[in-house]
């Protein structure tokens, strides 16, 4: 093997690599916003709509799950047109990454949403919430807070799965390198590059996520814990009040 690497014609690129990188938050952070909102309505029909809900929230989760994105990509970039649709490239990957999403997130909240004991809802419902009361306050928050890191973990995953768009000429990360190896011919240097490029936004998109988690779950999980404190502290003097007659009798 003769190859021999050379940097300098990949280097001298980098602008270009980094408005990939910032064309390929750009469509995952739209995609998570929209597929979060997506997921979220999904899994509220899956768990607490009718029975027709219920199916065609299983219908749309069976079929975007076990059919390949690029093929839902295509139907929505190549199909549409053909009923009088146009959109643009960008718009395609933005929707085709948003539904996709979607399903997995709906059945990730799903999830959740079954996590919570049925006696809270009941509960709820005791005290007169009505039944968006109910799923807002008391299923959904807890919800979010058990599937977290599995939610998280899934956009993470769809930032990644974002070089698919490349197929249909959105210039995000991997199409760049794509172009850069067309011109320079220098292949191993282009992909390695972009390889270091998309492990540094996961590590990114990790930790974002993680402090957002520790602030938006922050609260809940202090009060958990008081409550836990306070009932300690209110069972603690109890038993020792039961234990000191029995400590007499025995000392007679």
């Amino acid at each position: 093997m003769n190859y021999q690497f050379e940097w300098n014609p990949v280097l001298s690129q980098l602008d270009r690599f980094a408005d990939g990188a910032a064309m390929t938050l750009a469509l995952s952070f739209g995609s998570i916003l929209l597929g979060t909102l997506v997921g979220t309505a999904g899994a509220i029909a899956a768990a607490f709509g009718g029975p027709w809900l219920q199916r065609a929230a299983r219908i749309y989760v069976e079929a975007i799950r076990n059919t390949p994105f690029l093929i839902q990509l295509f139907i929505i970039f190549f199909g549409l047109p053909t009923v009088g649709l146009q959109i643009d490239a960008i718009t395609a990957a933005v929707i085709a990454m948003t539904v996709n999403l979607g399903a997995y997130s709906t059945e990730i909240i799903r999830a959740g949403l079954q996590a919570v004991h049925r006696s809270q809802l009941e509960a709820a419902a005791a005290l007169g919430m009505t039944r968006w009361q109910l799923i807002r306050h008391v299923a959904l928050v807890p919800a979010f807070e058990k599937v977290y890191p599995a939610l998280t973990s899934q956009f993470t995953l769809m930032m990644l799965t974002s070089s698919v768009v490349s197929a249909i000429s959105v210039e995000e990360l991997t199409a760049v390198a794509s172009q850069i190896d067309s011109q320079t011919f220098r292949t191993f240097e282009s992909y390695i590059l972009v390889m270091f490029i998309y492990i540094g936004l996961a590590l990114l998109l990790r930790a974002a996520f993680a402090l957002i988690g520790n602030l938006v779950f922050r609260r809940r999980r202090v009060v958990a814990r008081a409550r836990k404190a306070a009932r300690t502290a209110r069972v603690a003097p109890l038993a020792h009040a039961e234990l000191t007659p029995a400590v007499a009798g025995s000392a007679k």
